[in-house]
């Protein structure tokens, strides 16, 4: 770098400094929020070479992702990013408040332009809401965590307690235990197995058997007519008389119930006595050869294991199957679900879509041409509706005419031919001029259509205040950058020229030193050198003087442009603080005229 461009004039545009406003409550909010994410448990906000922009965006990312809510974003390798990289890192953001449905409203140009004030309320309901999902988690893999160990091991005293518990299902198995309540005496006129098995629930207190419980069943599953109704009234009936029947040969049991007296035994033996010597023949003639089959007892035992074991094992791999069949079936369901989600949210996007145009359709500026595209629209819709009905209408006809020339076909030997043609004649010119306005209809609609395509182009080109909004942002953060790299390059300028001053003057001062002690023993060898050297010394230092005034004056000239541009840079801010009031009072007096506009048309 030349001294030529070091030393070259700096305009006052030039030397004008970009500097961002700093204003203590966003100093005070900024703090608040560093200590809000270290109370939460982000400590990489701890870091010092860290810059507030990566510590606040890294929080606010950690604690999306502790609330399960995806955003691609990799904070580790991406810190002291460009412009664009920071806008598109707020916009995803951004986006993902939105799914998360944050209270509170921002937007990406605060967040990389460090609105603590906003961003604030933002993290403390974040941080809220990361602290109940790790609650929430932690809960349920507690639980879940309890669950699988009790599935496969057990605690000591669990293990102690295991007598206890078969003692007590013991003594209620015994409380609960069948008992009879009644005895039939006169059971040998029962001939019929249905009637003993009836009669044998009827003594434990069981009056309906297994017919009326299937019937029950069966009724339960489907709805009665009347007639079904009053037959099964009828067989209700007929039951309850067989019922009471059958308890009429029936007595109370007592307590010694389960004691046979010797009576009861000869009466049995005397009912039964051919059938008990029969059973006690055949039982003596078999009794040797299950003597002699003693043997393969366990090998009878083994094969019936075997069977066993295996039959375990099919109903095994059944319930494996089922239970595949189960898991298959709760992931299609999960994938219905969340595929329902994905179409609520994108119903609630399309709404809000829906919303936020028709405010954009309210402030628009072409609002005439808004009115005269729907008019189109609606124009274009009943062209469509009229040619539609056109079409069938001409179907229709169509299909008449073929009939009535089927029917003439048919009828035409005793028909004249001649008035044929003339009908046939008539029939195509009919059909020719319905053609031809079929034709004009369709030109008309395409050109209505382009007409509607070019407005909607002219409208889409002309972009929305939002948009406005944002273009300003951008332009004021990318000014706020080039005017800090601006001062960074000039103090970068400044330090240079200072040095390469400072090396010039040590140089000289240096050759001068040298220069006196090369010359100081031929000087003070005779009077007249000596003389000459001292006036020599007196020259250096009015020099040296002269350059030490010049010096005094470039600083206080340099004073006086600084006090000018200071009061120049206070008359800016007067003004600008001016502009924005007017522009404030403008605003104001534009919606005040924009509601007066909206209540003229209903007075």
């Amino acid at each position: 770098m030349s001294r030529a461009a070091d030393k070259a004039p700096v305009s006052q545009d030039d030397s004008a400094e970009f500097e961002v406003r700093d204003d203590e409550e966003q100093k005070v909010k900024l703090t608040q929020t560093i200590e809000l994410l270290l109370a939460a448990g982000y400590f990489r906000a701890r870091i010092k070479g860290l810059s507030p922009f990566d510590k606040v965006v890294g929080g606010m990312t950690w604690c999306i992702s502790t609330c399960s809510y995806d955003i691609d974003v990799d904070l580790l390798f991406q810190e002291n990013s460009s412009i664009g990289q920071k806008i598109a890192l707020t916009e995803k953001i951004v986006g993902a408040l939105k799914r998360m449905k944050c209270p509170h409203r921002i937007e990406p140009h605060q967040i990389q332009g460090l609105d603590f004030i906003h961003i604030f309320p933002v993290v403390q309901w974040l941080v809220k809401k990361a602290l109940e999902t790790r609650q929430e988690t932690g809960d349920y893999v507690r639980a879940f965590s309890i669950s699988q160990f009790n599935k496969h091991h057990s605690l000591f005293q669990d293990e102690s307690n295991d007598d206890k518990k078969i003692a007590t299902i013991n003594l209620v198995k015994a409380a609960y235990r069948p008992q009879r309540k009644y005895r039939r005496q006169d059971v040998e006129q029962i001939k019929d197995e249905e009637s003993r098995v009836r009669s044998t629930l009827l003594e434990y207190g069981r009056k309906y058997g297994i017919s009326r419980m299937a019937a029950e069943d069966q009724n339960s599953s489907r709805k009665l007519t009347e007639a079904e109704l009053e037959k099964e009234e009828r067989s209700l009936e007929e039951e309850e008389k067989y019922i009471d029947a059958l308890m009429k040969g029936m007595s109370v049991t007592g307590k010694n119930e389960n004691k046979l007296s010797a009576h009861s035994v000869s009466s049995i033996v005397n009912l039964q006595s051919t059938e008990i010597q029969q059973f006690a023949a055949e039982y003596a003639g078999k009794q040797p050869k299950q003597m002699e089959r003693g043997a393969g007892g366990a090998q009878f035992h083994n094969r019936m294991s075997t069977a066993l074991q295996r039959q375990i094992d099919q109903q095994e791999g059944g319930l494996k199957e089922i239970k595949q069949r189960s898991e298959d079936a709760r992931q299609a369901y999960d994938e219905l679900k969340l595929k329902l989600q994905q179409v609520i949210d994108v119903g609630n996007k399309l709404d809000r879509e829906l919303e936020k145009m028709a405010e954009i359709e309210e402030q628009s500026e072409q609002k005439v041409l808004l009115d005269r595209l729907r008019h189109l629209v609606t124009l274009n819709e009943k062209l469509k509706k009229q040619e539609a009905e056109f079409r069938e209408s001409c179907k229709e006809e169509m299909e008449k005419l073929q009939q009535s020339i089927e029917q003439l076909k048919k009828g035409g030997a005793e028909a004249d031919g001649s008035q044929d043609e003339e009908h046939l004649k008539m029939i195509e010119q009919q059909f020719q001029s319905n053609r031809e306005k079929l034709q004009n209809i369709r030109r008309l609609l395409g050109k209505r259509n382009r007409e509607i395509a070019a407005l909607q182009r002219r409208i889409d080109e002309v972009p929305t205040r939002a948009e406005l909004s944002q273009y300003q942002c951008r332009f004021i953060e990318l000014y706020n950058q080039v005017g800090a790299k601006h001062k960074e390059t000039k103090q970068f300028f400044t330090l240079y020229n200072t040095l390469d001053d400072t090396r010039m003057y040590l140089n000289k001062e240096v050759n001068l030193l040298n220069s006196i002690n090369d010359n100081f023993e031929q000087a003070m060898s005779s009077q007249s050198n000596r003389d000459q050297f001292l006036k020599q010394f007196e020259q250096i230092v009015d020099g040296v003087k002269q350059n030490r005034s010049k010096v005094e004056r470039r600083k206080q000239e340099e004073k006086m442009k600084r006090d000018e541009l200071n009061d120049k840079l206070l008359e800016y801010l007067e003004k600008q603080r001016v502009y924005f009031k007017t522009v404030k009072d403008f605003q104001e007096e534009c919606r005040k005229n924009e509601i007066l506009h909206t209540k003229l048309p209903s007075t």
